[in-house]
């Protein structure tokens, strides 16, 4: 029986273990630096009081009861990929395993100032710590807040903008509820001319619909220097003021991946073909966040390509164990799909090399979107059928 060793427990590396165990005869550990599975997509939420962080975490070893695999809840400090050696927060050595899957995500970039800051996309703590510091500004009647995202310019499929729209976009919809949305200015940030372009052209026109619909300022174009306690300098000698920013620091490199042996792009992800594998290293692939993303320009690190790359790793793992040439790519299946949520509805994102498309969908779409949430979680458990494609 072939030994396989996850590393990651978030999209990736939980449907790496998941669809591994589907396989024959491959005996599966996933090590993972906290005990959970977070639905990030569903954090959104948390800020404004609609979910928690329990409600949308799945317990890792009900998920490895479930499906069959060995979960080791530890950090991984040290790779060294070409002996297939992992080393343990605790000092527990790995390195009896015949096939290594990283899945580690990514690290953030840093920005002087980061700490007077607070990120949808970070540690789930942060999300709840969003909301205490939304309550404190709801129960005074008024304030000014800022939301935003960055970008790597080494590495474009790095960004995480949707999450910043959609937290946006609820907090306006709460304070609209609450009868108190005059009394707030909102305001939306990014350093690039064009934030979320690779949505494409129509998108663009309809987020500015959006944001001039909610009242809510836009401010983009321009370098961000440093974040401050009460707010956000840019280049052109601009400030937001701010009594709470969140933002969204864009991604790169793992730092136990850059200090591996692994090769690595300019933005510190581990280079793979197409089939996640890593050449020059036989039985070591890498996958989601920690992999560098090949495909056009639009091209986005989502959860859903994360999982495409999963399930055919476990196929491409399986097929070299029984020494057959058969593989699958994950190329054909690069797309940007998701629900926009905004509080009291949603907007239909989707784009491929055909060009992208953006369709609102009033009320339903918010319901929509709650309704993945609950499935995501119900289908990892396995209390209910996965769907094709999903």
């Amino acid at each position: 029986m072939k030994k396989v060793l996850v590393l990651g427990g978030g999209f990736a590396g939980v449907e790496a273990a998941i669809y591994l165990k589907k396989q024959e005869n491959l005996e599966v550990t996933l090590v993972s630096d906290r005990d959970y599975f977070y639905i990030y997509p569903t954090s959104i939420w948390i800020p404004t009081g609609e979910t928690t962080e329990d409600k949308i975490s799945v317990p890792l070893n009900q998920l490895a009861s479930k499906h069959g695999f060995e979960v080791i809840v530890d950090a991984v400090t040290d790779l060294k990929a070409a002996q297939k050696v992992v080393t343990l927060q605790s000092g527990r050595v790995l390195d009896e395993y015949d096939y290594i899957v990283v899945a580690l995500g990514q690290d953030k970039m840093t920005a002087e100032g980061i700490e007077n800051t607070l990120s949808i996309c970070g540690k789930p703590e942060e999300a709840g710590e969003l909301k205490l510091r939304l309550d404190v500004l709801v129960a005074k009647g008024s304030g000014k807040i800022a939301m935003g995202f960055g970008g790597n310019p080494l590495d474009s499929s790095a960004v995480r903008g949707g999450p910043a729209f959609e937290v946006l976009f609820n907090v306006n919809t709460m304070l609209k509820k609450k009868g108190i949305r005059d009394n707030f200015e909102l305001t939306f940030f990014a350093p690039m001319a064009k934030p979320g372009q690779k949505m494409g052209e129509k998108a663009l026109v309809m987020m500015d619909k959006m944001f001039g619909m909610t009242n809510i300022s836009k401010k983009v174009g321009s370098k961000i220097t440093s974040f401050e306690a009460d707010g956000i300098n840019f280049a052109d000698g601009t400030k937001i003021e701010s009594d709470l920013t969140m933002f969204i620091s864009a991604g790169k490199g793992h730092s136990v991946l850059e200090a591996s042996d692994l090769p690595l792009s300019e933005a510190g992800f581990v280079l793979t073909n197409d089939y996640n594998e890593v050449e020059g290293f036989e039985g070591v692939y890498a996958i989601g966040d920690s992999a560098s993303l090949m495909g056009p320009e639009w091209r986005a690190k989502q959860g859903h390509v994360a999982e495409v790359m999963a399930k055919n790793v476990a196929y491409n793992i399986f097929q070299h164990s029984q020494k057959m040439n058969s593989k699958r790519s994950y190329i054909e299946h690069l797309n940007i799909l998701c629900v926009m949520d905004t509080g009291d509805g949603a907007a239909f994102v989707y784009r491929d090399n055909n060009g992208g498309k953006m369709i609102p969908m009033p009320i339903v779409g918010h319901w929509m979107k709650k309704g993945w949430g609950w499935y995501c979680k119900q289908s990892k458990l396995g209390n209910i059928p996965r769907i094709p494609g999903m």
